[in-house]
């Protein structure tokens, strides 16, 4: 498997999991604005080696998630920001800044995990 994109959770918002019930998580760099900070999952790197697409498989730790739906925005927020929304819902179009994953259990992410996206 082709590594696309790879990093590592450096901290936990207190509010990240509000969107839970939604089947959403935020991603943000780990310089992001105090404001949204508390909201997001944040993470040490945003490093993208080759644009992400749909088929490709998002890891979060060990659990594996094929991606849908890539918005139009995600390769620039994700080089420029590290910022994404991940959405685990099953859609296979929508808001530009998110990549869609197949609908099933979330995972529980945890400080120290990799995030890591790989090509067949």
């Amino acid at each position: 498997m082709k590594l696309i994109y790879q990093t590592r959770v450096t901290n936990i918002g207190n509010s990240a999991t509000a969107f839970l019930g939604e089947k959403m998580i935020i991603l943000f760099k780990d310089n992001a604005p105090e404001e949204l900070a508390d909201y997001c999952i944040l993470h040490s790197g945003n490093q993208v080696l080759q644009a992400v697409r749909a088929g490709d498989i998002l890891r979060i730790g060990n659990q594996e998630y094929a991606i849908l739906y890539v918005g139009d925005e995600v390769e620039a927020n994700l080089s420029n920001l590290g910022h994404i929304t991940l959405r685990f819902n099953g859609a296979k179009e929508g808001l530009g800044g998110s990549i869609y994953l197949e609908d099933k259990v979330m995972p529980e992410i945890e400080i120290g995990d990799e995030i890591a996206i790989f090509r067949s």
